[in-house]
């Protein structure tokens, strides 16, 4: 029921723009994760009459999870550094393949790293070779590294970046190369690429057992365990709803100017100790516990993006709230107000 309103509220707001989709051919790589479900609920329910073939490394997995939107795409097996290409023309590729793992940028930053980047590639070949009109790259706020304290919202235009001497910048330093890319392709072979930096999601379908605090700290809530918070709690975060996610990503598909690169997420600043409070008061969890051992994340500092770019260019805003998004993750996970 509450996804039921959420994409009633996305066509509500996308619906002058479906139009521009139709009959086109899409070929999407990582959609099957939390972003690109969201991008295919929402294409699901338009009623447009696009095809589109996602690449998965698990497709009968995939068909398990979500049936109803197997039964609408094309499904091909494959892994994005190695796949072999469909046949066939396509108008547009969204090219969202990255396996956004804490444990694999620490345990193994090569093969991180080298996903990113040779998987873009492919990517882009593949873009170039069927002549398609829009390449949209989903790449992460990870680019702008850790962002100084006095940067209270870090904008496109920002020059800073992860620190190329610690391998924990795998992740941050490979969206950078893949944008890298991107720019290279469009100026080399005249490619149409536009792309999404993504900053922290809060929304249904998110996962609430992997390395995201927000979904972390809602699951402690709704078991009543205390939320444990390993450092002071001092880093700050912002988190964009996925129905709002998902408006903003069809409208940089289909509305931005070629070579445009916005920031996608909150400017609602929260520090993971009262983002933990309040995660504990809204779903009347037992309290907080703070450790304040040393922070082992890649960035203990502020992730917080200025939207004012996407805002004046694209018209869109965020909808729903910090304590709704939340109120709204529980919900869907069986939490009962």
């Amino acid at each position: 029921m509450r996804l039921a309103r959420d994409i009633e509220a996305i066509q509500a707001a996308l619906g002058p723009l479906w139009p521009r989709l139709s009959g086109a051919r899409l070929f999407i790589t990582g959609g099957t994760g939390f972003i690109g479900r969201w991008l295919l609920e929402a294409w699901a329910h338009s009623g447009v009459d696009a095809e589109i073939t996602l690449l998965s490394r698990d497709p009968a997995g995939f068909a398990v999870r979500a049936p109803h939107l197997a039964r609408r795409v094309r499904l091909l097996r494959g892994d994005i550094a190695s796949f072999t290409p469909p046949p066939g023309a396509f108008t547009h590729i969204i090219h969202a393949a990255t396996d956004a793992s804490a444990a694999l940028n620490i345990g193994d930053p090569c093969r991180m790293f080298d996903t990113i980047v040779t998987g873009t590639r492919r990517a882009l070949d593949f873009a170039v070779e069927r002549g398609v009109s829009r390449f949209f790259f989903l790449s992460s706020g990870g680019v702008y590294g850790c962002q100084p304290w006095d940067v209270t919202h870090v904008t496109e235009d920002w020059h800073g970046g992860p620190d190329p001497r610690d391998p924990r910048s795998a992740y941050g330093e490979g969206k950078r190369a893949a944008e890298l890319l991107c720019a290279i392709y469009r100026r080399q072979y005249g490619l149409d690429v536009v792309a999404a930096r993504i900053f922290a999601l809060l929304g249904p379908l998110l996962s609430l057992d992997i390395h995201f605090a927000a979904g972390n700290f809602i699951r402690d809530a709704m078991l009543g365990r205390p939320i444990r918070i390993v450092g002071e709690g001092r880093t700050v975060r912002s988190y964009l709803y996925a129905a709002d996610l998902a408006v903003w990503l069809w409208t940089i598909l289909l509305g931005a100017k070629a070579g445009a690169t916005y920031n996608v997420g909150s400017e609602e600043a929260v520090s993971i100790a009262d983002l933990a409070r309040r995660t504990a008061a809204i779903l009347g969890g037992p309290g907080v516990e703070i450790l304040g051992r040393p922070d082992p994340g890649w960035n203990p500092g502020r992730y917080v993006p200025s939207t004012a770019a996407i805002r004046r260019d694209l018209g869109v805003a965020p909808t729903v709230a910090l304590d709704e998004a939340i109120r709204r993750t529980a919900i869907s996970n069986g939490w009962k107000p």
